[in-house]
């Protein structure tokens, strides 16, 4: 099984949408410091753009995101544990995963979203690689790895 085959069906991929929605909202939340604020208010913005927004965006960019972390997902299986393999890997998962937002958000028609993703970019990797773990446990949760 592909890492892209828990989107094949439509209630599973709801449950994804929803759960890495809820990710990032604690990832949002658990931000202190003045990094934190700047982070919370313009995600708070983005979302202001209306109720559904950031599990539509998740829905739109996941297919991308698991099709580029399909050789690391594939690499973990071969070590036993695809989601530790991604978990001891967060500079490269984040990598891939910022990757692909880059080349959605430069394509973007909302200047909101594109504005607040270019405020943030540089110091948004780290939080991607902190919200790595969750992230491949969320995976392996919907996956069935096979060897």
């Amino acid at each position: 099984m592909t890492l892209s085959d828990i989107l094949h069906d439509s209630t599973t991929q709801t449950k994804v949408v929803a759960d890495c929605a809820r990710l990032i909202d604690c990832q949002v939340a658990a931000k202190t410091g003045l990094g934190g604020m700047a982070l919370k208010a313009t995600y708070g913005m983005v979302k202001s753009v209306g109720a559904g927004y950031i599990p539509s965006a998740i829905g739109r960019v996941l297919p991308e995101v698991l099709a580029a972390l399909e050789p690391m997902w594939a690499d973990g299986i071969k070590t036993g544990n695809p989601a530790a393999y991604l978990s001891q890997n967060p500079d490269e998962t984040a990598d891939v995963i910022l990757g692909v937002t880059d080349r959605r958000i430069a394509s973007a028609s909302n200047g909101l979203v594109k504005s607040s993703y270019g405020k943030l970019r540089q110091s948004i990797k780290s939080d991607v690689e902190m919200a790595v773990p969750g992230l491949a446990d969320i995976f392996a949760a919907y996956s069935v790895v096979t060897q």
